[in-house]
């Protein structure tokens, strides 16, 4: 099942083109990742494709249900998201049940169900000893695995997440890719994530999406390659 159909995208900061033409696609239960050269527009495209910035040319299909035909639940993790200030008031518990409040509505009660969601999203990214922080206590990286943690919480179909794992340090990395390849080939969900560290992820996606520059043009144009997954671990 298609969630995300791309097709001849192109994206103008003025008159200056950014994304040209470009095509791609995510399915459902797939680990997708994106990657280019710094300056790739990589960003651009997460937010040209949720509508966040509006292309100036092509079409962006996404899929209104999941693979169950309940409507898509997406959740989008934009860079430096975790840049709370030593002052935040909320503790980690407190910010990560928050992300349960939208499915049944913010001000109705969690129930117990929401609570053990929370539980086992904290416990997921390492975070359950830290839940009784005050949020601004805590180092960049704990902040972004209690972000993560949030967003697991929500229980999304699909994660867009761009670079996920700043600041984390390399045993976190490789057990967030594990968990996100869990996720989807066993719990049914689809990531499209935008990462740097392609070596690293390599074992654990379906497929790399990379960002590659027209060389024969003197403006910022990008073109999309895709690589298997068997091609790109052959490399």
């Amino acid at each position: 099942m298609r969630y995300i159909d791309v097709k001849d995208l192109s994206f103008y900061y003025d008159d200056e083109p950014v994304l040209e033409n470009i095509s791609y696609y995510v399915d459902d239960k797939e680990f997708v990742t994106l990657t280019g050269e710094n300056g790739a527009a990589k960003s651009t495209l997460l937010k040209a494709t949720l509508g966040i910035l509006h292309p100036q040319k092509g079409t962006v299909e996404i899929s209104k249900l999941n693979n169950k035909g309940k409507r898509l639940r997406i959740s989008y993790l934009p860079q430096q998201v975790a840049s709370f200030n030593a002052g935040f008031p909320s503790t980690v518990y407190e910010f990560v049940s928050s992300g349960r409040f939208p499915r049944n509505g913010w001000f109705k009660k969690l129930t117990t169900h929401d609570y053990e969601h929370v539980e086992k999203s904290l416990k997921s990214v390492g975070m359950w000893g830290f839940k009784d922080k005050k949020i601004g206590e805590l180092s960049g990286g704990q902040k972004q695995r209690i972000v993560i943690a949030r967003m697991f919480a929500s229980d999304p179909d699909l994660f867009i997440l761009d670079e996920p794992t700043t600041g984390m340090d390399d045993v976190s990395r490789r057990d967030f890719y594990e968990l996100m390849h869990h996720s989807v080939h066993h719990h049914g969900k689809s990531v499209l994530m935008i990462t740097h560290d392609a070596e690293d992820v390599k074992e654990f996606a379906d497929r790399n999406i990379h960002l590659v520059r027209n060389q024969d043009s003197p403006w910022r144009c990008f073109s999309v390659h895709n690589e298997s997954h068997d091609d790109w671990r052959s490399e």
